[in-house]
């Protein structure tokens, strides 16, 4: 895959003023903290976070996910690949919807149970402040962990290339609602569709606190782990005491962990 730098670079900061305008809006006319600005602590780390992932991790987790999902295709019955490719947009879409989110759950949930996996996931749960742009704190070994377990089995079974692109897009999209500064009264309808307050105690400082789901919490439902008080955690983060700085939290977990970390 061949990358051009210059396109990806004006693409970054396209995208980057895009979302800054989309959710930007909705955080200071719907704020879940009221006093939370732009420019909060830590705004820049998370900003790094942002370019390293759309300049750099992106393209290597793509890379990284095709070269191998090719490689190991063939596991799958090519009659079955036929069938699932050849069924109308909206079976796709259903399909994609619902062995996604149930991927998503328990790959989510195995994040936060299983040491080693939780290691590269608590660099996103270090951030201490919720926003549209902290939603972009990630290792990119998670990331590249998130995206193949959701998007390398529905490869497999034959879902087109552009579908799951289509809806890649889509569920970064909502990953960045669920995380920004927003508290919309949408009343029940948050049982089916989700909302950020479900995501915003998901990152209260309590590792196991729930509400693993992506797009729909049904699965958080029928799971027992649904959470959802009606105020904001008192605050975010993780127990550790970790240095806020993007090459340090690069780094984390790869500290040995009898190892002080700074703050």
């Amino acid at each position: 895959m061949q990358i051009d730098p210059i396109h990806t670079l004006l693409t970054t900061f396209a995208t980057l003023i895009l979302l800054y305008l989309i959710f930007r809006p909705l955080e200071s006319v719907f704020p879940a903290r009221k006093y939370q600005t732009t420019f909060r602590e830590h705004w820049l780390v998370d900003l790094c976070f942002f370019l390293g992932q759309y300049l750099v991790w992106n393209a290597v987790v793509l890379t990284l996910i095709n070269s191998f999902g090719n490689g190991v295709r063939e596991v799958v019955p090519t009659s079955f690949r036929n069938f699932v490719a050849q069924q109308p947009l909206f079976i796709q879409a259903a399909f994609v919807i619902i062995v996604g989110d149930l991927l998503i759950y328990w790959g989510h949930r195995a994040q936060h149970s299983i040491k080693f996996l939780w290691r590269f996931h608590a660099v996103h749960h270090t951030a201490e402040h919720l926003d549209w742009l902290a939603a972009h704190r990630e290792h990119p070994l998670d990331s590249l962990y998130t995206t193949t377990i959701v998007n390398l089995p529905l490869f497999l079974t034959g879902v087109p290339i552009s579908t799951l692109g289509y809806f890649a897009a889509f569920r970064g999209l909502w990953a960045i609602f669920i995380h920004s500064n927003v508290r919309l009264p949408i009343g029940p309808i948050r049982l089916l569709i989700g909302a950020p307050e479900l995501h915003h105690w998901h990152h209260d400082r309590d590792r196991y606190a729930g509400n693993y789901a992506n797009l729909s919490p049904l699965m958080d439902l029928l799971f027992g782990t649904y959470r959802c008080p009606d105020h904001e955690p008192n605050s975010f983060g993780i127990e550790e005491s970790v240095r806020q700085n993007y090459f340090a939290l690069l780094l984390l977990p790869f500290r040995r962990e009898d190892t002080p970390t700074e703050q």
